[in-house]
This record gives C-alpha cells, sequence and structure tokens, in this order.
C-alpha cells in the first residue's frame, strides 16, 4: 500500500512539475517576438533575452527531467524514489520558480541554497554509482574513505560542468544565468562580474563535503552491522 502511495505522488509530482515547463513556453515564445514593441520602463519590464532565458531552462527542464527513467530504462540504474522525487522538486525550484517565477531576484541567495541543494544530490548519486558497480561483476570495490572521495569529486564535477554550460549558452544566446548583470540590465565588471559564478563553485563544494560526509558515516555504520 505505501510503495503504491510512493509511486502515485511521484507521477503526480513529475506531472505537475513538467508540466510547469511545458505550459509556459507558447506565452514565452510570444514574449519573444512581441516584447521589443513594449516601454523598458514600463514596471516589471523583462527583455527578450530574459523570456529567451526563461524558454531554454523550461525546455531544458523538461528534457532532464527524464534523466533518472533514462538511467533506469538503458543504463540498470534504479535511482531511489526518495531522490528521484527531490530531483524533481530541485528542477522546480530551479527553473520555474527560480527563472520564470523570478526567485532568483526575489529571494535573497536562492540560487546558493539550490547549489548547495544540488552538490549534496550529486553526491548522493555518485555514492549510487559506486554501490552499483560494487555490486556488479567489474570487481571494483572501494573503501568507505575512497567511495566519499569519489562521490566528492563526483559532485564538484557536475557543479563544474554546469557552470561550463551556464558560461557557452549566455555566450551564445546572450543570456544571463551567471548573473553577471543586474535585473534592470546593468552589467557588472571586474571581481562583481565573477561573485556568482565563483560563490556557486565554493558552496557546490561545501555541499559535495556535506554529501561525502553523511555517506561515510552510512557506510561505516553498515560496515559495522555487517
Amino acid at each position: 500500500m505505501r510503495k503504491i502511495l510512493s509511486t502515485k505522488f511521484k507521477n503526480f509530482v513529475y506531472w505537475f512539475v513538467l508540466l510547469s515547463f511545458i505550459l509556459p513556453v507558447g506565452f514565452l515564445i510570444y514574449r519573444i517576438i512581441t516584447t521589443g514593441s513594449i516601454d523598458k520602463n514600463e514596471i516589471g519590464y523583462r527583455s527578450p533575452a530574459d523570456y529567451t532565458l526563461m524558454l531554454v531552462q523550461c525546455l531544458l527542464g523538461a528534457i532532464v527531467i527524464h534523466i533518472p527513467h533514462f538511467l533506469r530504462r538503458y543504463l540498470k540504474i534504479e535511482i531511489p524514489a526518495s531522490l528521484n522525487i527531490t530531483f524533481i522538486v530541485f528542477l522546480y525550484c530551479a527553473i520555474f520558480l527560480g527563472e520564470v517565477r523570478d526567485f532568483y531576484y526575489k529571494v535573497p541567495h536562492w540560487d546558493k541554497w539550490l547549489h548547495g541543494f544540488s552538490a549534496i544530490m550529486a553526491g548522493s548519486f555518485g555514492f549510487i554509482i559506486i554501490d552499483l558497480m560494487s555490486k556488479s561483476n567489474s570487481g571494483i570495490k572501494l573503501s568507505p574513505p575512497f567511495t566519499a572521495l569519489f562521490a566528492f569529486y563526483f559532485a564538484i564535477t557536475i557543479g563544474v560542468l554546469w557552470e561550463i554550460y551556464e558560461y557557452t549558452f549566455d555566450g551564445i544566446l546572450g543570456l544571463n544565468m551567471q548573473k553577471f548583470a543586474l535585473e534592470d540590465g546593468s552589467k557588472l565588471i571586474g571581481r562583481a562580474a565573477l561573485r556568482d559564478t565563483m560563490s556557486d563553485i565554493i558552496i557546490d563544494c561545501f555541499g559535495s563535503v556535506i554529501s561525502a560526509i553523511i555517506g561515510y558515516i552510512s557506510l561505516k555504520r553498515q560496515k559495522n552491522e555487517k
């Protein structure tokens, strides 16, 4: 019974978040086309680049949300239901609330909390990978310290790849994912322009450390119970 309720809840969260990415697409395309004729001094004005960023993020979210399904079907990697739901909720907070509802500007440190949370999730996934490899016929078995170290570096790598993605698409599409410009379009310079990216990487490191420590303690406890 509990498993059925868990599956229904996961499906509800999945469709709720997926629709929150898909439904705004038509509106965002319309705003990209028509925003040029709107007075820039109008309260709440957003540039075509702002709407383009929302569109890119929504389309990306509609694809990325299927990663757990892809891993389960093609790579035989089973993601725990709790981690799957957490991943979907994270996407909703990062994309729909963060970009579409403008929480990155309205809620203090919204981006930083999400980066720390994503690093912990990535570290958890690193532990899952090692666990699967140890149960396979590869013969790979790592001690708890080395498993925690792998999870730490795995989470850091995911964070760095995300920053590369933001930098690349900011340059190609003229977006502002790295927040090198303020909400009114004023561009930052020098260290101020680097602050968002560097603070994201630093927070990713802290989140990865937390994930590695929690995972290490869990592995040691399991080992002692055997």
